[in-house]
C-alpha cells in the first residue's frame, strides 16, 4: 500500500464487448473515489471505443482467444496492485463497491469478497451459493435458479475481490475449466487453504444472468463438462469431507 491506501486493480475481458466496457469504465469513473488501474483483455479482433479515463488503462491483445482463466491469470500476473478484482465487461455500478471489499479483505480470514449482485430491475441474482453436490448442479442447470442462499460457499465470478498476494498464492484460476466453475474452483481451494467467502452487504452491483448453457448447447456441453471436472477435483472432495465430518 502507498500511503494507507491499498492499490486496486481491476482485469476485464472483452469478447467483441468494446461498448460494454466503455460503460463499466465510465461507471468506475463517475462513481468510485477509489484509485484503480484496470487491464483490459482483448480476446478477440476488434475496435475499441476510446479509452480515456482518469485511471489507467492497460490493453492486451491476444493472438488467439484464451478463456475466463487463462486470461485473468495473465492479468494478475503484470498487475502492481494490493487487491484483485475480477469484473465481467457487462457489470453496472450506481456507488463506489470497492471501500467495502477492500475492508472485509483487511480480516487476513477472508480469501474473496464479493458484492451483493442484482438484475437491472433491482431482483436479487443468485451470485453467492452453496457449495454445490452432483445433484443440486444437474437442478441448477435445468431449472429456474433460486434467490441467493444464505450461507456462502462459493460466490460467482463476475465481480470477485481478492488479495493479490492470495490469488497468487493459491495458483489463481485453473484453466483446465472451460467458462464455468472456474469461480466456485477456485473459492473452494480458498476454503481448504483455510480462508473465508465473503459478501459484502454495502457493496451492490448490477449483472443480469445471460444463462446461456441454457440456450446454446455448445455452452452447455462446456457447462457439463466443467462440473464433471469440478467434482472429480481433489479440492472439492477433501471439502466436501470436511463439511459432512462438521454434520
Amino acid at each position: 500500500m502507498r500511503d494507507g491506501t491499498p492499490r486496486i486493480a481491476v482485469s476485464v475481458v472483452s469478447h467483441g464487448q468494446g461498448a460494454l466496457v466503455a460503460r463499466l469504465l465510465s461507471d468506475i469513473a463517475g462513481f468510485c473515489h477509489t484509485p484503480v488501474q484496470v487491464v483490459l483483455t482483448v480476446n478477440k479482433p476488434e475496435v475499441l471505443p476510446d479509452l480515456t479515463f482518469p485511471f489507467p488503462v492497460s490493453v492486451v491483445r491476444n493472438d488467439a482467444p484464451r478463456g475466463f482463466a487463462a486470461n485473468h491469470n495473465a492479468a494478475a500476473a503484470i498487475i502492481d496492485a494490493d487487491v484483485f478484482c475480477v469484473v465481467n465487461p457487462d457489470v453496472r455500478l450506481t456507488a463506489d463497491p470497492f471501500p467495502p471489499l477492500v475492508a472485509l479483505l483487511e480480516d487476513q480470514d477472508v480469501g474473496v469478497a464479493a458484492p451483493v449482485v442484482v438484475g437491472s430491475r433491482g431482483d436479487a441474482q443468485d451470485s453467492r451459493r452453496r457449495l454445490p453436490t452432483p445433484l443440486n448442479a444437474l437442478r441448477r442447470l435445468v431449472a429456474r435458479p433460486r434467490a441467493a442462499d444464505e450461507r456462502v460457499d462459493w460466490v460467482a465470478g463476475m465481480f470477485m475481490a481478492l488479495r493479490t498476494a492470495t490469488f497468487r498464492a493459491v495458483g489463481g484460476f485453473d484453466p483446465g475449466y472451460h467458462l464455468y466453475y472456474e469461480d466456485c474452483d477456485l473459492c473452494c481451494r480458498l476454503t481448504v487453504a483455510g480462508l473465508r467467502v465473503a459478501v459484502a452487504p454495502d457493496a451492490v452491483i448490477i449483472h443480469d444472468g445471460q444463462r446461456t448453457s441454457r440456450r446454446r448447447p455448445r455452452y452447455f456441453l462446456w457447462h457439463v463438462q466443467s462440473a464433471l471436472r469440478f467434482f472429480r477435483s481433489p479440492a472439492y472432495r477433501k471439502l466436501r469431507t470436511r463439511m459432512r465430518e462438521r454434520t
